[in-house]
């Protein structure tokens, strides 16, 4: 990222608000410690990938993260699948 005092950019800060900023409880949770996790490190097209997931409302991607709806073939990605392996390393459902 080039920023030596490891503050994030404002894309990246928007994202973050957003990711904890969701409506439902556990998916403020999730997607809010998920994106403190792996938002400084993603690159532009990871953050595409997660401004997708973001975009969505919260009853799908809880969903789809719990395995009770298949992922879209659109939102199959390194990123859905990072957000999946963390789901289940935190035990959130």
């Amino acid at each position: 990222m080039g920023h030596n005092d490891g503050e994030m950019d404002a894309r990246r800060k928007r994202m973050l608000f957003r990711s904890w900023h969701r409506g439902m409880r556990e998916m403020d949770m999730l997607l809010g410690k998920f994106a403190e996790q792996h938002l400084e490190g993603f690159s532009d097209i990871q953050l595409d990938r997660f401004e997708a997931i973001l975009a969505e409302i919260d009853p799908d991607i809880y969903n789809w993260l719990s395995g009770r709806e298949p992922i879209p073939d659109d939102l199959q990605n390194d990123v859905m699948e990072m957000l999946k392996k963390f789901t289940l390393s935190i035990n959130s459902f």
